[in-house]
């Protein structure tokens, strides 16, 4: 019988030694590919410095975004600004023609827009129209009266 001399171990050691080397040489050549002159610690540096700014520049733009949001908001809020002040200015002239004597028992119809008044409806006499227009006009907030007033005949 044919003896073999070699044990099997022996052969097995040098072909893993051979791919450990082919792994460190490739993982060497990986290194140089991207080689920019940098040591590891460099690089993990410029990684996070570029992170940071990332980061900054997120903020930064949520910042903006947010002052947008509140700039709309506030122009909103402005326009809901003028229509309650609109109304108020409508109740305010309403309360004043209801508390006169020669306005009070007629049905006047009274719409404001920007501070513009506008009545409608019938007057008893020409000094209650005229004096209708000067109420709305005493009205804090009116900028002006447009008295569509129509005296009735009697």
């Amino acid at each position: 019988m044919f003896q073999h001399s070699t044990p099997t171990g022996a052969v097995r050691r040098p072909l893993a030694a051979a791919a450990c080397s082919v792994a460190v040489l490739l993982a060497l050549a990986a290194c140089n590919k991207a080689d920019d002159g940098k040591t590891v610690g460099q690089s993990i540096d410029s990684g996070i410095a570029k992170t940071e700014q990332a980061a900054k520049d997120a903020g930064n733009a949520m910042k903006e975004a947010g002052k947008d949001a509140q700039a709309s908001g506030s122009q909103a809020s402005a326009s809901m600004g003028e229509k309650i002040d609109d109304a108020v200015i409508t109740t305010s002239v309403n309360a004043s023609l209801a508390k006169d004597p020669d306005l009070s028992a007629i049905k006047i119809n009274v719409d404001t827009k920007d501070g513009v008044v506008t009545l409608n409806g019938p007057a008893p006499t020409a000094a209650a129209k005229d004096k209708a227009t000067e109420l709305a006009k005493q009205v804090k907030g009116v900028a002006s009266v447009n008295n569509q007033l129509v005296v009735s005949a009697s």
